[in-house]
C-alpha cells in the first residue's frame, strides 16, 4: 500500500460534468452525422500529492479525458480547475499558462521525442519557451534533470534513436519536469516498455512524487500497475465513470458490476491455475449508439429493468467511495 504523500486537503485537480463529443459521419457520402460521446458527464477531484489511476477497456475514453484536461483536445462542455485556475475559460493565446503547472508524458516514448533534436535540446526546449536562460544555465539544469531521472551527462548529446525505450521515457519525464509543474498527466507511460523497465520507471515516478509533491493522473489498462502506484482508482466505460474509490478497495472489494468483472479479467501468473470463461460476456455496444440508462446493462449479470430507465450518475455509497450502479445506491440508501 502506498503511503499518502499529501498532508493538506487542497484540491489540485477539479473536474465538473466534463463532456467531449465528436461528430462522426456514417458510411455514405450523404449520410447524416452521428455523435460519439467519448467523455460523457465526468466529475472527480484529485488532492495535492495524490495519484489517481484511470482504468478501463480500450475505447472507454481515458486518453480523451486527460487530453481535455490539458486542452490538447477542446472539451465540448464542463469545467476543469487546475491548482485553483479554471483552465476551460482560457483563450488559445493563454494556453501556455497551463503548461507551467501541467505537463504530459505520453505512451510511446520514442515517437514523443523529436528524432532530429538531441537530449539537451529536447529537455531544455520547455525552459527556453517559458524563461530566458543562458546556455551555461541551460546545460547545468539539464545535467541535474538527467541525474534526477537516472541518466548521466553522457546522454546529453545523444539523439532518441541512440537510446533505449526506457531511456527515452526517462528523457520524456525529465522534459516534463524541466519547468517544475505541479501536475503530471501520465498516459500509459509504461505500456510500451519491458516488464523490468516498467518497474524501474514506476519506482522513479514514486521517488519524484515524494521529492516534488507532484500530483499524478495515471492512465493505464494494467490493473497491477495502477494498484502499485495509485492512491485512488477511477473506472471508466463508454465515456462514463463507473466507480471511484481508494485503489485497494476498488481492486479487492469492487462495488460496480463492471469493476468486478474487470478485476476477474486480470490474468493470474500461475501455470497451474484453471482457465475459466471470460469474465465479461458479449461484445461492447457501439459508442455511437450506447444503451439507454446504464451503458453496461447489456453485459451486466445483475441488470434489472430499472437499469435501462435511470440515467446513472456517480453517487456516494460509502465513505470516499462512489458508484454509478443503482443496486449499490439502493443498498447505501437502505
Amino acid at each position: 500500500m502506498l503511503p499518502v504523500m499529501f498532508t493538506a486537503v487542497m484540491k489540485m485537480v477539479e473536474v465538473y460534468e466534463l463532456k467531449k463529443y465528436f461528430a462522426v459521419r456514417r458510411t455514405g457520402q450523404w449520410s447524416a452525422k452521428s455523435v460519439l460521446k467519448a467523455v460523457d458527464n465526468v466529475s472527480f477531484t484529485v488532492r495535492m500529492g495524490e495519484t489517481l489511476g484511470i482504468v478501463g477497456e480500450s475505447g472507454s475514453g481515458k486518453s480523451t479525458l486527460v487530453r481535455c484536461l490539458t486542452r490538447l483536445i477542446e472539451p465540448t462542455s464542463g469545467k476543469v480547475v487546475l491548482d485553483g485556475e479554471e483552465i476551460t475559460k482560457y483563450r488559445k493565446r493563454d494556453l501556455r499558462k497551463i503548461s507551467k503547472n501541467v505537463q504530459m508524458v505520453f505512451q510511446d516514448p520514442v515517437s514523443s521525442l523529436n528524432p532530429r533534436m538531441n537530449v539537451l535540446s529536447i529537455i531544455s526546449e520547455p525552459l527556453s519557451a517559458h524563461e530566458k536562460i543562458s546556455k551555461t544555465e541551460r546545460k547545468s539544469l539539464v545535467v541535474d534533470l538527467l541525474k534526477e531521472v537516472g541518466l548521466n551527462e553522457e546522454h546529453m548529446y545523444k539523439y532518441p534513436g541512440e537510446l533505449s525505450g526506457g531511456q527515452c521515457q526517462r528523457v520524456a519525464i525529465a522534459r516534463a519536469l524541466s519547468i517544475k509543474p505541479k501536475i503530471l498527466v501520465l498516459d500509459e507511460p509504461t505500456a510500451s516498455l519491458d516488464v523490468s523497465v516498467q518497474a524501474q520507471v514506476l519506482e522513479l515516478l514514486e521517488k519524484l512524487q515524494r521529492e516534488h509533491s507532484l500530483t499524478y493522473l495515471f492512465v493505464s489498462h494494467d490493473i497491477a500497475v495502477v494498484r502499485s502506484i495509485s492512491h485512488k482508482a477511477m473506472v471508466m466505460y463508454l465515456g462514463k465513470v463507473m466507480e471511484i474509490g481508494p485503489t485497494e478497495k476498488v481492486v479487492n472489494e469492487p462495488l460496480h458490476p463492471y469493476t468486478k468483472v474487470l478485476m476477474k479479467s486480470v490474468p493470474i501468473p500461475d501455470p497451474d491455475s484453471v482457465l475459466t470463461e471470460p469474465a465479461i460476456q458479449g461484445e461492447p455496444p457501439s459508442a455511437l449508439n450506447p444503451p439507454s440508462g446504464c451503458p453496461f446493462r447489456t453485459r451486466c449479470p445483475n441488470a434489472v429493468d430499472e437499469c435501462s430507465l435511470a440515467d446513472m450518475t456517480l453517487k456516494k455509497v460509502e465513505e470516499d467511495r462512489y458508484s454509478a450502479c443503482i443496486l449499490n445506491q439502493r443498498r447505501s440508501d437502505s
